[in-house]
């Protein structure tokens, strides 16, 4: 039978996790799963895999409900949701 792994001594207090996640917003977890998704696409190096990321976060941005992010985010959304198109009509591969 497997014998469990000792705890650690010093734990992370969840106190100290939630004052580190009070500082963040629904804007900042989308906006890092945009770049790290853009990080993702980018060795594939194909512009369309490119603008469906951008067009799919610009229509993430804009449903994304308006009371839980400021409204800069929705302005970037608007933003991404015209570039992504433009990105697709220009792509060769």
């Amino acid at each position: 039978m497997r014998e469990s792994l000792p705890l650690p001594d010093k734990m992370l207090s969840p106190l100290t996790i939630d004052a580190f996640l009070l500082d963040y917003h629904l804007g900042h977890v989308l906006l890092l799963a945009f770049v790290v998704s853009l990080l993702g696409a980018a060795p594939l190096k194909s512009r369309k895999v490119i603008a469906m990321v951008v067009m799919g976060f610009g229509a993430i941005f804009l449903m994304a409900p308006f009371t839980t992010l400021p409204p800069e985010y929705v302005l970037f959304g608007i933003g991404l949701a015209v570039v992504g198109p433009l990105l697709w009509t220009t792509a060769d591969s």
